[in-house]
């Protein structure tokens, strides 16, 4: 079994405080965000950032479905860490200033993939896929937090 990473980054020409409020917004924002990969979105404890308990089924592939059960929190400024208690997934959403009143965000996932040549496959495949899932979530992300300025929790 090996490690598999995804990673995809997005500019957005909006404050990062204000984009990274939108991504903690778990209770409001975050369920526009989601393209149709995502299902069963709900909010279990908390609703904003830290602390949040959230669950979606994220469907990869037409026969990979993915029940996910998502423990929130925010280790450092600007960052939102979701860890999957069904799985060994975790996803990394980091915000961080870029040029006048801009910020980037990078999203970066990992999980301990299947052994042999299923894995071989996973480790292939399974990046640029999520990385495509990703990146609609991130295209959402610009056109709610471009489309407001000002906007926070």
């Amino acid at each position: 079994m090996g490690q598999v990473e995804a990673t995809t980054e997005r500019n957005i020409a909006a404050g990062a405080e204000d984009v990274f409020d939108a991504l903690a917004d778990y209770s409001g924002t975050r369920a526009k965000l989601l393209p149709e990969h995502f299902s069963e979105y709900e909010v279990r404890e908390g609703g904003d950032g830290e602390g949040t308990l959230v669950h979606w089924k994220l469907q990869a592939t037409s026969k990979r479905v993915r029940d996910c059960l998502l423990e929130v929190s925010e280790p450092s400024t600007g960052q939102l860490v979701e860890k999957d208690r069904n799985s060994t997934m975790v996803t990394t959403w980091t915000v961080t200033p870029a040029g006048e009143g801009g910020s980037k965000v990078v999203v970066h996932t990992t999980w301990t993939g299947a052994s042999g040549i299923g894995g071989f496959f996973e480790r292939t495949f399974a990046p640029k896929g999520l990385g495509r899932i990703y990146d609609a979530v991130l295209d959402r992300l610009a056109a709610e937090a471009e489309g407001k300025p000002g906007a926070g929790r």
